[in-house]
Order: C-alpha cells, then structure tokens, then sequence
C-alpha cells in the first residue's frame, strides 16, 4: 500500500522521518515529497499528484501553518488534506502541547471536526508518533481506496456526451470532440459551474483567445443544461463543460460562404484534410485550456478524446491540393453514420499540450479511411 505523508517539511525533519520508520516497517510504500527528486511541475502540484496516486494519507499537525502559494488561501499542507479526506482514508496525528497561530488552529479544529473516513490521534515527540502510526495502520480499512483510471468507462462516458445526429435532416458539416478525464471525480461543484464567471472566461477565449472557436459576426449565448454549462452560437460553435471536467466542443468545418467570382460551388461537397487538422487543432487547444483552468491541479491525469465529423456523409476526403488541381470533379461517399464510427484515443494529459501535433495526426489519419479519396 503506498501511503502519502503529508506535514511541513522545513522544521519537522524528526516527525516525518518517524512517519516513514512507521510506514516501512509494516512493508507498506511511504510516498514522501523528499523523494520526488527534479519534476516538470511546481512542488505543489508534485505533492498533489505524489498524494493521488497513493491508498492512504498520514496527516501531521504540528504548530506552524506553512507556506501558502501564490493564488491559493490554503497552505500546502491544507490543500492536500482537502484533496485527501473526499477521496480516500487519513490518518491524522496532532502535536500535544503546542501553540498554533490562527490559521492552524483553524486547521486543527477543521481536521478534528472532520467525521468522514478520518482517525485522529495525537503525540508528543518523534518516537510516540511512530508508535501511533503503527498501531493505526493496522487499525484502518482501505473501504475509500481511490479508485482506478477506467479507460473504458471514460470512452462511454465520452461517447455518450456527442450530439445526436439527425440522418433525415441535412445539417451543415461539422467537427464534434469530446475530452473525457479521469479517474472519475467531480471537478466543479455546481456553485462553481453556474458562476458567471466561468462562462464569462469561455466566452471571452472563444471569441479572441489563441484557440478562437467563434465567429465575431454572431451573437453568444450561455446557459445551463441539467448540470452542465452550455456556451454556443446559433449555427456556429458550441461549448459543452461538466462538473466531471469534461469538455464538448462542436466547431464548423466549412468556411463561412463568400461571395465573388471565384465562389467554390463545390467545397460543401468534400471534406478538405487541412482544414480537419486545423479545426482540429482548434479544439485540442481549447480544450487543453479548459481542462487546465478547471483543474489547475491535475487531478485528472488521464484523458480519453473522442472525435466524429457531422453533415459529411456524402462527401469525399481530399487535400487542398487535390481540390485546387480538380475542383469540379466529386467523389460521393455512401452515406449512413453507424458505418462511421468516433475516432477514440486515450492519451495522458501531458500529450494534450506537448503532444498535438502527434495527436492531430493519430486522429486524421483514421478519419481520413472512413471516407473514400481522390488519388
């Protein structure tokens, strides 16, 4: 069982080093923040990840409150025990004869009111703790383990939140993603998923931000679907958020209509590869930003992306410059959705910003084979 210890570090050397003394010699894994050696991320989020991927958490309060990082109100300390006690057992020891300042008496009084799979304990010194924490890890159950990265579940979970599809109805040609993370959790509580806010902020990067899914020239309206929050344009983009971290997004895949002699009459008629990888890239951006405001602690650490193409069940696939070389010649597809199924990838959430290019491509590539192409 790995277990996390979570405590000041600076000052209470002694403490954690009885903690891992206690962890190791009933053979379980202490996951401990000296260990995480150089990492990519901040040490917060080190610590919150280090804390997630761990069965149990051994919580010791002593005096001093810690370090609170910039843009949080909490201490180190406090925030892993918030992300701790909704998900899986702790065990809380607090120091004796100590004199905190009003932010950890706050946390003491918090941690001690807390009911939900919690054990309190109490000590004096390095040694007594070491012997509290034995006796507690044979005392407690791991019934609130965190439980595992389902990729399956995540890809029904996925799959479920595309449009429906009206086959007897022509619709315009369209670029449906869905972003699914996990392990499955709520990201959002409902106050923060209705805050003005947050719709405000989706708004605002759709219309001028690096990844810009809306058209200027329309209007924008926001409102909330059961528990989810909806921002869309009519007849244009389309925003999906839920309180899991989930995030839909619909873009159109054709070009507004020009006017002028050199009008395409054709270009509703296929499906141009670059302007897919662009769409594309599009979404995969927008939704990185999303995931990363909504959960900027990476609480979820696995995603899996769905991708379907709407309105182009007649088309043919072609680049841009196999259309230009031959623009009035067309290659019918054979219609019918159900033979076209979502392109389905489970990626960590590292590949969504690191990785696009790559990812854009593993997407393509498979929804270029749905549809027949010119040589």
């Amino acid at each position: 069982m790995r277990i996390f210890i979570s405590s000041l570090i600076s000052g209470f050397e002694p403490q954690r080093a009885a903690a891992r003394r206690a962890v190791s010699t009933l053979r379980h894994e202490p996951v401990m923040a000296e260990d995480f050696g150089a990492q990519p991320h901040s040490p917060q989020i080190a610590c919150l990840q280090g804390l997630r991927g761990s069965d149990m958490v051994v919580l010791i309060l002593g005096e001093g409150y810690g370090f609170v990082p910039p843009g949080s109100p909490l201490s180190a300390t406090h925030q892993e025990y918030r992300e701790a006690r909704e998900t899986r057992p702790v065990l809380a020891f607090v120091q004796e004869g100590i004199a905190p300042g009003p932010e950890q008496a706050a946390f003491i009084a918090e941690v001690q009111a807390w009911e939900g799979g919690l054990f309190r304990g109490s000590f004096m010194g390095p040694e007594d703790l070491q012997d509290n924490i034995t006796r507690a890890l044979h005392d407690v159950t791991l019934a609130n383990a965190t439980a595992p990265v389902d990729e399956q579940e995540m890809t029904a979970r996925a799959a479920a939140m595309l449009p429906a599809e009206n086959r007897h109805q022509a619709s315009p040609g369209s670029l449906d993603l869905v972003v699914v993370g996990g392990p499955r959790q709520r990201i959002l509580r409902p106050a923060e998923l209705e805050a003005p806010g947050l719709a405000e902020h989706l708004e605002q990067s759709a219309l001028y931000g690096t990844s810009r899914l809306f058209d200027r020239t329309l209007g924008t309206v926001s409102r909330l679907d059961g528990s989810d929050l909806v921002v869309s344009q009519d007849r244009g983009a389309a925003i999906r958020v839920t309180e899991q971290g989930a995030v839909a997004l619909r873009l159109p895949l054709d070009a507004p209509p020009s006017s002028g002699r050199n009008l395409d009459l054709m270009s509703g008629m296929v499906i141009v590869e670059e302007a897919v990888q662009e769409r594309l890239g599009t979404a995969l951006g927008f939704a990185a930003s999303v995931i990363e405001r909504i959960d900027p602690t990476q609480r979820l650490t696995h995603l899996v992306v769905v991708v379907r193409l709407t309105g182009v069940e007649h088309r043919g696939w072609r680049t841009r410059a196999q259309h230009a070389s031959n623009p009035n010649s067309l290659v019918m597809g054979h219609g019918g959705v159900s033979d076209r199924p979502p392109i389905v990838l489970p990626v960590r959430r590292a590949a969504l910003g690191l990785d696009r290019g790559a990812l854009i491509e593993d997407i393509v590539v498979p929804l270029r084979r749905l549809f027949p192409s010119v040589d």
